[in-house]
């Protein structure tokens, strides 16, 4: 529930009867740029709403009349307290307008109505949307967008959780067919990816719902007890992490045609993911810097990637001679490489190059690759993550750790006693 915010001087009736009149209201924050204000006229007062809407500018709309004369009836005379639940409302009805959502009067709070609502908050203040909707739109609408979010219940949403693990990736279709899926492989490692993606939309339902429960006080969903319960799936995020030797990503190379061969080598020098490299424009390699500025990224932060002495030489000689808006990669159509474009060619770059990839890992594993050989040569974990768009070492800790060089390991390798073990392969071809 949203708190309700006292002040001394608007609390009752008495304590406003002592301000002086004034066309300007008399102001108490009441959320993160929210007010409620009192504008004090000659015979009582009235209640209005100002919020911020960006660029040093406010918002405000009269809420109601202040409950100085008559008492409040909670509909057009408002105490104080009325006055904030009034404001937040208002406030959260613009939002939605502005949007292009009804308001939330409109009928029964859905799921789908909750996940709108997420989504276009997501889409105004962070930059990883486009992955949540369509996460949404796949896996939590189809199955949960009619329910009402007051009746969802925990069993409701652990059948869903596990049904979603059980299903496998979605396969291409027509518009308007039913949608296809892979089939499931029967073991633990081939079930622990679907199981991960299970959780990501858990995380991406249990936010939505945790919004408009905290932000509407109460007022949507009475509780949050449904979901609290749902736990998501233990032990499925510790993926094995597959990078190439240096000898497989040389023969990648090699084996690339000639547009598709630069944007591998330059997802090799600075392990940047694939949307970033086609967002690249020449001019965000700085020469005198030795880095690459990065515009956009998965978390919506700006960074620039520190290159190495042969990842500096590649993009100079890439960069040469180019206008400064042209894309820094391109494809032989002249045009950037775009969302699916990397599947087909890293598919024929892997046959030409004897390379074997699971299904699923394509080009995003030299992110990976120049990952894991950055801190096999000793590059600090931090440093890593910062040149990878990290926050924190955390993700970099998780999927590579292992290869960083360590004490333990070189303890473990100098101190170890030594049996002579040895594997005789003539002596088990002999037991078969």
């Amino acid at each position: 529930m949203a708190r309700t915010v006292r002040d001394s001087i608007l609390d009752t009736r008495a304590a406003r009867g002592r301000l002086h009149q004034s066309g300007k209201p008399y102001y108490r924050a009441i959320d993160a740029g929210l007010h409620v204000g009192y504008r004090k006229g000659k015979a009582g007062g009235k209640w209005v709403a100002r919020w911020y809407v960006g660029n040093q500018d406010y918002r405000v709309e009269t809420i109601a009349i202040a409950d100085d004369v008559i008492d409040a009836d909670g509909a057009t005379v408002l105490n104080f307290s009325q006055a904030q639940a009034a404001a937040r409302k208002l406030f959260t009805d613009r939002k939605r307008e502005q949007v292009g959502l009804p308001s939330a009067d409109a009928g029964p709070y859905t799921v789908k109505a909750c996940i709108e609502e997420y989504l276009a908050w997501m889409e105004e203040n962070r930059k990883s949307a486009a992955d949540s909707r369509y996460k949404a739109n796949a896996l939590i609408i189809p199955e949960l967008g009619d329910t009402e979010c007051a009746k969802l219940t925990a069993k409701q949403i652990q059948d869903w959780l596990h049904a979603t693990a059980k299903r496998g990736a979605r396969l291409r279709s027509k518009k308007g067919k039913a949608p296809k899926h892979r089939e499931l492989p029967n073991d633990d490692e081939g079930r622990r990816p679907r199981r991960a993606t299970a959780n990501r939309v858990l995380t991406i339902l249990k936010a939505a719902l945790n919004r408009a429960w905290s932000v509407e006080g109460g007022e949507k969903i009475p509780s949050d007890s449904a979901w609290r319960k749902v736990k998501p799936f233990e032990g499925v995020d510790a993926a094995r992490i597959r990078y190439l030797s240096i000898d497989e990503a040389k023969r990648l190379i090699n084996g690339s045609a000639r547009d598709f061969r630069e944007l591998v080598q330059g997802a090799l020098a600075t392990g940047a993911r694939y949307g970033e490299l086609g967002r690249f424009n020449v001019d965000d390699f700085n020469p005198d810097s030795g880095t690459l500025r990065v515009v956009v990224s998965k978390g919506g932060k700006f960074r620039h990637i520190v290159l190495s002495t042969e990842g500096m030489r590649f993009f100079r000689n890439l960069a040469a001679g180019r206008p400064s808006d042209e894309p820094m990669f391109k494809r032989d159509d002249g045009e950037r490489w775009g969302p699916s474009h990397q599947r087909r060619r890293m598919q024929e770059a892997c046959a030409a190059a004897r390379v074997e990839l699971k299904h699923g890992e394509a080009i995003h594993v030299l992110r990976h690759t120049y990952a894991s050989h950055a801190i096999m040569n000793g590059a600090p974990l931090l440093v890593v993550a910062k040149n990878l768009g990290h926050r924190d070492t955390r993700m970099v800790e998780k999927h590579y750790g292992h290869l960083a060089p360590s004490f333990e390991a070189a303890a473990i390798r100098a101190a170890a006693p030594k049996f002579g073990l040895k594997h005789d392969c003539n002596v088990r071809a002999l037991r078969a």
